[in-house]
């Protein structure tokens, strides 16, 4: 499966409406976004904790209401045509998603703050929309994780890391994690063995090369997260191709 990082990022500033708008028109067959909250604990969806990198304001997410960050800049960092984009809230992007035919890919960005509460407000807007049962939550927060299976057993969650240990599997096990997420880097067969035999779904990011792209493929991983879903859909139905 191709899940668009941030949505189709490379074609539009990451986790906007025109990102996740033509992530869909691509045909990518999921979506991936973060999750932070502000100051009056609306999530809202950027990738980083400081508003410096992609928006015009300064400062940390969590200090300003999301009144305040509406009014923010979040598209001319990327492009000038895309000036009067603004950061979206996590309800107001399922509102559109919820009629899209796509999974859900929620990262809960609580590594380096932890936001008093987020599992559970993300919880109930994700049950509000009724797409829980296309969503998988991850975090590379094991706190989170577990906190999310306190909430609800049943919703699925995801163990998300970029660094290598030897019992990696168990450990997601040990959180009830439903899945892996990997950086890819740590892909080998032996991992995809483990995953499968343990029953952990493994999806593997950042994948925009062509060479690893096909290296996903071959080893037959469940998901790819990728900035550019267009090409990774064309290369995956080119490596099908030569394959048959």
């Amino acid at each position: 499966m191709i899940y668009a990082h941030r949505g189709a990022s490379k074609l539009a500033p990451e986790n906007t409406m025109s990102a996740f708008e033509l992530a869909a028109a691509a045909g990518a067959e999921g979506i991936e976004t973060d999750v932070q909250l502000t100051k009056d604990n609306v999530p809202v969806l950027i990738h980083d904790e400081n508003l410096r990198r992609t928006t015009n304001g300064t400062g940390f997410v969590q200090d300003y209401t999301y009144a305040e960050l509406s009014l923010l800049d979040a598209g001319s960092w990327f492009s000038p045509k895309f000036s009067d984009i603004s950061i979206v809230s996590l309800d107001e992007f399922l509102k559109w998603f919820k009629h899209q035919p796509m999974f859900l890919n929620v990262e809960l960005k609580t590594n380096v703050i932890e936001y008093k509460d987020i599992e559970r407000i993300v919880y109930d807007s994700l049950k509000r929309n009724y797409v829980l049962d296309r969503t998988v939550i991850s975090s590379f927060n094991s706190d989170s994780i577990l906190r999310m299976k306190e909430i609800n057993p049943s919703v699925k969650t995801a163990f998300l890391t970029s660094t290598n240990r030897r019992d990696l599997v168990a450990y997601a096990k040990s959180l009830r994690a439903d899945a892996l997420h990997v950086k890819h880097r740590l892909l080998d067969k032996k991992l995809v063995k483990d995953c499968q035999k343990s029953k952990l779904d493994l999806r593997i990011y950042t994948v925009n090369r062509p060479t690893m792209m096909k290296k996903c493929y071959k080893l037959g991983v469940d998901a790819i997260f990728s900035d550019v879903p267009y090409e990774a859909l064309e290369y995956r139905q080119l490596y099908h191709k030569r394959k048959g």
